[in-house]
């Protein structure tokens, strides 16, 4: 169990090899500081590609020593995409992050069907928060990739999010299948749909993992709430994952932790050959930091 993003920075920190990150079109001042961070705290070796001149110029103007750092020179975005996943895809790097371009030009690169990071699985997007009044970090997936999962898309998105946490030392991630009630409803998609997920992890056909579902947020991560409501389960109050219904109900949630909350998020895509750091030029520089440290325990 990790309480915080400091642990989890620690866990990447003390790891038997540094990861190797590619940032793509990495002219960029934002996402170079958030970088350089993850580079003198021993989490990281980038790699950069995009347009050299302006990247050494930011560096010298910020003070970021990367050392003999290997840059790729690019101009043109698509072609620096092209480029950073054929780095990934050769084995030249751990995990993709995303600089000062579209995101549509670089997954569409991603998804390409010849010369792309698809491995097939489905792509989703696992936010890790760490919220106050929780005693532990929670993923909450998928607000930003999928709008309206399936129950096939669902089991997928639990596959990737159980996934990362194994890969951060969890043995067994309490999986909350989440909806706006606890009791079974046949007219509602979603609760029907975590009734039977509940029952396929009870099958064994999904691993690694404990599903709780349909469950409601307050009996997901309040242990006292879960007693009064006289819910017996092991999720009660120690979700791990929340699955989310739809895309549009992940990113609200997210949202009101993050925005309303005090909360933090570190966010990463999921289920290509490498994970993909996403960032927004908005986002905190912790986020992007922690953000590229849950890429770095995520990758291979």
């Amino acid at each position: 169990m990790l309480r915080n993003f400091k642990e989890m920075a620690e866990l990447v920190k003390a790891g038997p090899e540094k990861k190797r990150l590619v940032l793509c079109c990495a002219h960029d001042e934002h996402s170079l500081d958030a970088v350089y961070e993850a580079y003198k705290e021993g989490l990281i070796v980038p790699v950069f590609v995009g347009k050299e001149d302006e990247i050494k110029k930011i560096c010298a103007d910020h003070g970021f020593d990367f050392g003999d750092v290997k840059i790729y020179n690019e101009d043109d975005d698509v072609e620096a995409a092209k480029t950073a996943v054929r780095l990934i895809r050769e084995g030249e790097g751990d995990f993709l992050m995303k600089g000062r371009m579209q995101t549509s030009d670089l997954l569409r690169q991603v998804v390409n069907k010849e010369t792309g990071l698809q491995c097939g699985k489905i792509m989703s997007h696992v936010g890790l928060f760490q919220v106050p009044n929780y005693h532990k970090v929670v993923v909450l997936t998928d607000g930003g990739m999928l709008l309206a999962p399936d129950l096939e898309q669902k089991v997928k998105i639990i596959n990737n999010a159980v996934e990362v946490l194994h890969s951060l030392g969890y043995d067994d991630p309490k999986v909350a299948v989440m909806c706006g009630a606890e009791v079974l409803n046949k007219k509602a998609v979603e609760s029907v749909d975590a009734a039977e997920l509940k029952e396929m992890n009870k099958r064994g056909e999904i691993t690694g993992c404990t599903v709780e579902g349909p469950i409601s947020y307050d009996i997901a991560l309040s242990k006292e709430i879960a007693e009064f409501k006289k819910f017996d389960s092991p999720v009660a109050g120690e979700a791990d994952v929340m699955i989310m219904p739809s895309m549009a109900a992940g990113n609200l949630v997210g949202k009101s932790w993050t925005v309303s909350g005090g909360g933090m998020m570190a966010g990463i895509i999921v289920g290509a050959k490498a994970p993909i750091v996403l960032v927004s030029r908005g986002s905190s520089a912790e986020e992007k930091f922690y953000s590229i440290a849950l890429a770095a325990a995520a990758s291979k």
